[in-house]
């Protein structure tokens, strides 16, 4: 089985969201789509760690040292682009 992508699993977890709160379905239906929601959670929150992560080391310095900061939507506009 192919690895399901960020937006495909966040979609499939609103869907699983809506037909809980709708309330139609088993106990038994219930539980199952619960499940998945739970697994797909799961898998969202490690994309988002492991993207976390390599933004974190693609802006350290020559030093090793992360440079963190805010960066604003119009700062990110202003700027030209860096090549490394």
């Amino acid at each position: 089985m192919a690895p399901v992508k960020f937006e495909q699993a966040l979609a499939r977890l609103e869907t699983i969201v809506s037909e809980l709160e709708k309330g139609d379905l088993s106990l038994d239906d219930s539980l199952r789509i619960f499940e998945e929601g739970i697994k797909l959670s799961k898998t969202c929150l490690k994309m988002l760690d492991d993207a976390e992560r390599k933004v974190e080391i693609l802006i350290q310095d020559k030093d090793g040292r992360k440079r963190l900061r805010a960066l604003s939507m119009e700062e990110d506009e202003d700027e030209p682009a860096h090549s490394t």
